[in-house]
């Protein structure tokens, strides 16, 4: 191997690995952001700074106390940031056991006319509603802080399950493939501080999820009526009709074209046989 040769594949390893830990830290700052772990962070490597300041100028006392603190601060951090990392390897695990949703374009219209029905009631009413439906990742530990029902999907029901001072009102509703799975259950609440603050523990929860994971959530306010969705964090307000039954559809209505792929992969799967 020439020497140009080494070169040029010795800076590529190298230009890889500074790819790497750049792609790691934007994902650890977008996974932090609007939460209590950024400004922690900043001052950690505020911190930092510092100990390269003192190193460079021999300030030999600053320099052995920002070791100190250095040498210490990984276990602060383990205690600080314990939600977070729990919160992160908790995500990291559902997205290593993925599933798929069983559900078809016919079955999944007949969902979004049940949510479209009780939406509208719940919202001209003010009638408070939270409303989980799974995607890809497992909803298993939420649904078991529930009360369980496997129920067939309708509107009427999804609103008597809210109509205020009734036993399962308070709480979110999991519905799971096909199924309304539980009532009252516990959400996670988001710690971001992206949340405005005139809103309550319902959105709180509804972000929560989904930065947990993959889930749609859709929240109705009982203060003003307004109804609002979330996905991976992102917090979706003043939806009206038209729009989040549009977002519904591109969420979970098959294109025609991809049907016609699965299809075909199915039956060269089978081997040609139907």
């Amino acid at each position: 191997m020439g020497i140009w040769a080494y070169m040029t594949s010795n800076n590529l390893v190298h230009i890889i690995d500074i790819l790497i830990i750049w792609f790691l830290l934007y994902k650890v700052i977008t996974f932090v952001e609007g939460t209590r772990a950024l400004q922690i962070m900043f001052g950690v490597g505020a911190i930092v700074l510092v100990k390269v300041i003192a190193w460079s100028l021999g300030l030999v006392v600053l320099s052995w106390l920002m070791d100190q603190v250095i040498t210490w601060a990984p276990i602060a951090l383990v205690v600080i940031f314990q939600q977070e990392i729990r919160r992160g390897l908790e995500s990291l695990g559902r997205r290593m056991t993925v599933r798929k949703r069983h559900l078809d374009n016919e079955q999944v219209r007949e969902l979004i006319k049940a949510l479209d029905m009780a939406l509208q009631y719940m919202s001209k009413r003010r009638i408070g509603a939270l409303i989980t439906i799974n995607g890809k990742d497992t909803l298993e530990e939420y649904i078991k802080t529930g009360i369980a029902l496997d129920a067939d999907i309708t509107g009427q029901l999804l609103i008597n399950i809210f109509i205020p001072n009734t036993p399962l009102h308070d709480g979110a509703v999991i519905i799971n493939d096909d199924q309304i799975a539980t009532a009252a259950s516990y959400l996670p609440l988001s710690e971001s501080t992206r949340i405005p603050k005139e809103l309550g523990t319902r959105h709180r929860a509804a972000v929560g999820i989904s930065e947990a994971t993959d889930a749609v959530t859709v929240v109705v306010s009982e203060e003003t009526g307004e109804i609002s969705i979330t996905q991976r964090g992102d917090l979706l307000r003043n939806m009206d009709q038209e729009s989040y039954l549009n977002f519904f559809e591109k969420q979970w209505i098959t294109p025609v074209s991809k049907q016609k792929k699965f299809a075909w992969l199915q039956f060269f799967w089978k081997g040609g046989k139907e």
